[in-house]
């Protein structure tokens, strides 16, 4: 594809022509090696969990003088606290969530943290969070993610069919395990705001999937698209007429999901982080994975074998009437060469002689008599 035609399809004015489903075990065995990426992080590196889920200790006080966040990590830092997370609120507010303080270490630090930011002892306040309270967030999203999983299904499988519905799961776990297992790997702060993010990641990555089953769903009640193309043409079909719309509408949602990582604070990063990477993985499986397990699954159906069996004979029909066709013209123009040199070499020269006219063959006869 040239530049002149990929502009033309990439705005809406050309239908692409890529094999995607031919192409299945290429997205499946890259899909799959992401896979193995994100178990090893899971099992191995592991999810870092915030204070919401682990517990810990909050701590709140008004802020005076003119010290930044940093200040405030540095601080903490020197007294063992590295991890801490600080956030400036409103300008005049200081929140750190950092792990359990001991009783040896709770009066001094927030006596400097205090005199830091120009309060008294008493302004400072303290939180213990529990770990019980991460855990019912844990549990709550578990529920709800349940819940939401199956109410979906059953609307895919009554708009559509149980099969698209068994795709579109498919999809959705490949697009939560990859996204929790880069999580894991680049070493990020799981926040009750992470759990937002995937869950948000959900809708969208089924949004584009529902788009293209649409599409396959109107495509394929046309007998004569089935009956030219077969199932996974017809699919494949499908997904290069709604192609340029799932990549813009994935662009136009990466786009202000990129300005917050890189220029969000550190909880906007986080949160910014399983977004980009969950919708991007999203707009990936709808075309990559749900559609060719679409057809994997419907492949095995009596109804569309006997389809493709009757559209393979109608090929071998065709391509075998194609030789018989150039072989005998092959024949004739080989009779007709071959004659014509058997004339050449009667004649002694590539062309007949004159024959005389009537009015000399008269003459001739009647000097003759």
């Amino acid at each position: 594809m040239n530049l002149r035609r990929a502009i033309e399809a990439y705005r809406g004015h050309t239908i692409p022509h890529f094999e995607l489903i031919e192409q299945q075990k290429r997205w499946f065995a890259f899909s799959g090696a992401l896979i193995v990426l994100s178990l090893i992080g899971l099992l191995f590196v592991h999810l870092t969990l915030s204070i919401d889920f682990e517990g810990g200790t909050q701590l709140f006080y008004p802020l005076r003088t003119s010290i930044t966040a940093e200040d405030v990590s540095t601080l903490l830092a020197d007294r063992g606290h590295s991890d801490a997370e600080v956030q400036i609120v409103n300008g005049n507010n200081v929140v750190i969530r950092a792990a359990a303080l001991t009783r040896d270490e709770r009066e001094p630090l927030l006596a400097a943290l205090a005199e830091q930011a120009g309060v008294s002892r008493e302004d400072v306040s303290d939180e213990v969070i529990g770990p019980t309270w991460g855990a019912e967030i844990s549990r709550k999203a578990l529920l709800g993610l349940a819940v939401v999983l199956a109410a979906i299904s059953l609307y895919i499988a009554v708009r559509f069919e149980p099969k698209m519905a068994a795709g579109a799961m498919v999809a959705l776990v490949h697009d939560v395990l990859i996204t929790a297992g880069l999580y894991a790997l680049v070493g990020r702060e799981v926040t009750p705001e992470t759990v937002i993010a995937i869950l948000t990641i959900l809708g969208f990555s089924l949004y584009d999937t529902v788009v293209i089953y649409d599409k396959i769903k109107e495509n394929t009640e046309a007998p004569a698209l089935l009956t030219r193309h077969g199932y996974a043409g017809v699919v494949n079909l499908s997904l290069n007429q709604v192609l340029m719309r799932s990549v813009n509408t994935s662009l136009v949602v990466l786009l202000p999901i990129l300005s917050l990582l890189f220029f969000g604070g550190e909880t906007l990063k986080d949160f910014a982080f399983a977004m980009f990477v969950g919708v991007a993985i999203g707009a990936y499986s709808s075309i990559f994975i749900a559609a060719p397990v679409l057809v994997m699954l419907k492949a095995r159906e009596a109804r569309y074998q006997d389809l493709e069996a009757r559209r393979a004979t109608r090929e071998l029909r065709a391509a075998a009437k194609v030789e018989r066709t150039e072989a005998a013209s092959a024949g004739v123009g080989t009779v007709s060469d071959a004659a014509a040199t058997r004339v050449v070499a009667r004649t002694g020269a590539g062309t007949r002689p004159r024959p005389k006219s009537r009015s000399k063959r008269t003459q001739a006869k009647r000097k003759r008599r």
